[in-house]
């Protein structure tokens, strides 16, 4: 469960800052304050459904891409662990 909530704190913080906004930014859009922002990032914090959906929108993505796995890898980074793991299955055989 934690590496789920890792990765949505990292997708927020990895959409916030390719789009050039602040927390405090963020926090005028969703009418919260900076610390919410900033706790949800951190993980001290956990949104409501209601928040996610300000976020998404703020964001101007999905509520759904906030949750998805690895968006901030590179293609090379992503291919480079398959082969790793692919490797691994292999020499274990």
């Amino acid at each position: 469960m934690s590496d789920y909530l890792n990765e949505f704190r990292g997708n927020i913080k990895y959409y916030r800052e390719q789009r050039s906004i602040s927390q405090t930014q963020l926090a005028i859009f969703c009418d919260c304050g900076t610390g919410t922002i900033g706790g949800i990032e951190s993980g001290k914090a956990k949104p409501s459904f209601d928040m996610i959906i300000r976020i998404a929108e703020a964001l101007q993505v999905s509520p759904a891409d906030l949750f998805a796995r690895d968006i901030t890898k590179s293609k090379s980074q992503i291919k480079s662990e398959l082969k790793e793991k692919f490797s691994a299955i292999l020499l274990s055989l």
